[in-house]
This record gives structure tokens, C-alpha cells and sequence, in this order.
């Protein structure tokens, strides 16, 4: 193979999209004629399939995944004065749901072999104040269950799950957005289960939490012109919902290619032996639906990750990092009064971490290319590095 005959990007939506294209369309034209663009019949029945393919009750649908946060954690009643446990190494749209809820977020580091939040590091975190954690299925990986259940009852926390990246992700016989008392998801084009713009959706077992998020996405409103409490617009589409219904019934399917896709990325990775380079650890098995795969450079390879990028990009392989800095040192919230230093294992992970190609439809042959290629990028480098050493 060379650079020429294996082009790799990062994410191709295409894959899924052209055979299902008529289905879509379908769908599509079928709201037109109806007419009904907002809270119109698509997406009560998208509420209701994806909710039961969570394995719960109700599905609210919001704008966006950091409104499913927000309007979830103030429909729970999360709110002024109350804080919020939540891992540091998150997209900071999870410390925005809980301040545009009122909240307060408190940050506490993760593990380091799997990058979900440190559960021991988070009970140090607690005050009187504290009244719920947000867990984050970072990557396609819930945190494990029964520990969560566990670490809530003991301290009385509410749990409310960051699903975002975890579309009908398992472990431990719980489906993502069933361990809590609600959950929010996002439907960003390329999540596993992604609309044609923005999207999200809280879901609940608890009808009473599912009543106020449909109030609060609608200005507050129990019915027209009646407005009980200050909400706000945030309402998914119905052309978003008919969409989504379509892809909906093929999402397993794409989220055990997904699996498949790492096992392969594994297997290379492994035979090539990269010097203390190791992928996130999964410890959910066929329940890790993989929205990313992420792995750790070593200590050296860190050091010259951006020249790794820049190497593979050359080979047609697309690259990204999920994240590159922690939520405690993004400029926008140095008022939260953290520093670095604070949470080790998350700035560590943020200055090691790649992530690779991933997506259904990735052939065999790609993965083959990106890790034969990172491999031979890392060893040159390493040399590099050893000659530059000894140089000296």
C-alpha cells in the first residue's frame, strides 16, 4: 500500500448515509407535506423509539446536547447554590449545562487507563453542598454502574449521565441513560447517532422530570401561552427527528462495527509494538460503542505529537485530539479558581492522547494503514530523538 491508494479521514459520514439515502428523503418530504416543523409527529415518535432503546421510559428532545445537560439537571432540581461533580477531562460543553443550569460545576480528575472519572478523587470533592455527579461515558465507555449506584447511595447524589458520546453504549446489563435519574445525549452530525445539524435529548424513567424538560424547552410552558417557570427555546427539530428516526434502527449494527473496527486497531497496534503507546482501556467489552478511539502516546511520542499529526496527515491519515486541554485550564473558566496541577491524570492524558480514524465502515485495510504508518512515524521519530540525545 502506499499514501496514494489509502486515504483515511477521520470521520466519513458518507458510509452511512448514501444506501439510506431514500429512506431519508422519505422522511424528510414527508414532514414537509404534513408541515408540522416544530413538535410535530416525527419527533414524538423518535422520542419514543430512542427512549426505549435506552431501555427507559421518556425521551424529551432539545436543541442541543448541552441543553439536554442544562434543561435535564434544572428539570431534576439542580440549580443555584447546588454543585455538581464532574471529571475535568470532559468537552466543556458538560461544565456549561451545569452554570446554565445554576449550578456550581466542581472539577475532580479521572482514572489514567480508561479516562472516566476517578470515583475516590470525586468523594474527596463533596460538600454540603454537593447534591448530584455528572458521570461522562467518555469516548463510547460507560463508567462502570454499579459503582456509580453505589458511590450516589452513599453520599445521597443524584446521578445525571453525560451520554453524549455513548449511543446504546452497555455494561454491566445497563444501557447508557438508564443508571441515573436522567440523561442527556447529543445528536452532533458525527456522533454515533448524528442528525443533518444540532440535536439532543434528555431521557428519564421519571415522568415528572420528563413534564418539566417539555415545559422548560418551550418557554416554560405546560401548554400554549401558559408559562409557569422562565424556560427557554430549545426544541429538536421535527425534520431532525424524521432523520434521526430513519438512522435509529441501524445503529447497533454500526456501533458493533464501530467495536469490531477497535478490536482490529487493537490486534495492529499490539503486533507493532509502539513503545508504551497503549489505546484507552475498555473494560465494557462489546459494550464499548467506540465514538472515538483514543489512544496514549508515550512519554516521548508526546512530546512530538504534533509532528506525529503532521507526519500522518502527509499519508493521507486524519488525526484529532479529544482534548487537548482540560476544562480547569480553558481560559473561559479560570473564575472557578483551579490551576494546573490540579488534576494530574487529566492533564497528563490531555498531552498524550491521539485519536484515530473511527467509524462504521472503516475497512480492515485502513486500520492496517494507520497503524503500520503511525508505527513507522513513531520509530522515526524515536530515532530522532535518540540521536538528538546522544548528540548532546
Amino acid at each position: 500500500m502506499t499514501p496514494i491508494s489509502v486515504k483515511v479521514p477521520f470521520v466519513d459520514l458518507n458510509w452511512q448515509h448514501l444506501p439510506i439515502q431514500i429512506e431519508i428523503n422519505r422522511a424528510i418530504s414527508e414532514v414537509i407535506q404534513r408541515g408540522d416543523f416544530i413538535l410535530g409527529e416525527a419527533l414524538a415518535q423518535f422520542e419514543a423509539s430512542f427512549a426505549r432503546a435506552c431501555g427507559v421510559s421518556y425521551g424529551v428532545g432539545v436543541a442541543s446536547g448541552t441543553d439536554a445537560i442544562a434543561l435535564g439537571l434544572q428539570a431534576c432540581g439542580i440549580g443555584a447554590g447546588d454543585e455538581v461533580l464532574i471529571p475535568a477531562n470532559t468537552f466543556i460543553a458538560t461544565v456549561i449545562g451545569a452554570i446554565q443550569a445554576g449550578a456550581t460545576p466542581v472539577l475532580v480528575d479521572c482514572e489514567q487507563n480508561t479516562a472516566l472519572i476517578d470515583l475516590e478523587a470525586a468523594a474527596k470533592a463533596i460538600t454540603p453542598k454537593t447534591k448530584a455527579i455528572v458521570p461522562v461515558h467518555l469516548y463510547g465507555q460507560m463508567v462502570a454502574p454499579q459503582k456509580l449506584l453505589d458511590f450516589a447511595a452513599i453520599y445521597k447524589l443524584l446521578i445525571f449521565e453525560d451520554a453524549a458520546q455513548a449511543h446504546l453504549a452497555r455494561r454491566d446489563g445497563y444501557f447508557a441513560g438508564s443508571v441515573g435519574l436522567a440523561a442527556g445525549f447529543s445528536f452532533y452530525p458525527s456522533k454515533n447517532l448524528g442528525a443533518f445539524g444540532s440535536g439532543g435529548i434528555v431521557v428519564t424513567n421519571d415522568e415528572t422530570v420528563a413534564r418539566r424538560v417539555r415545559s422548560l424547552r418551550n418557554y416554560g410552558a405546560t401548554h400554549k401561552y401558559f408559562h409557569t417557570e422562565r424556560g427557554t427555546n430549545s426544541r429538536l427539530d421535527t425534520l431532525q427527528a424524521a432523520i434521526l428516526n430513519i438512522k435509529l434502527p441501524y445503529l447497533s449494527g454500526w456501533n458493533l462495527e464501530r467495536n469490531q473496527a477497535a478490536y482490529h486497531y487493537d490486534r495492529y497496534l499490539q503486533s507493532l509494538e509502539l513503545q508504551d503507546t497503549l489505546p484507552i482501556e475498555n473494560r465494557s467489552g462489546t459494550g464499548h460503542v467506540y465514538h472515538l478511539y483514543v489512544i496514549q502516546l508515550s512519554k516521548l511520542l508526546a512530546n512530538k505529537r504534533e509532528k506525529i499529526q503532521q507526519q500522518l496527515a502527509e499519508r493521507g491519515i486524519q488525526t484529532s485530539i479529544h482534548y487537548p486541554i482540560p476544562c480547569h485550564l480553558q481560559p473561559g473558566y479560570r473564575y472557578l479558581g483551579y490551576q494546573k496541577g490540579d488534576f494530574p491524570r487529566a492533564e497528563k492524558l490531555s498531552q498524550q492522547i491521539l485519536s484515530l480514524p473511527m467509524y462504521p465502515g472503516i475497512t480492515k485495510e485502513q486500520i492496517e494503514w494507520v497503524s503500520q504508518q503511525l508505527s513507522l512515524v513513531a520509530a522515526n521519530l524515536t530515532v530522532a530523538c535518540s540521536d538528538t540525545l546522544t548528540s548532546e
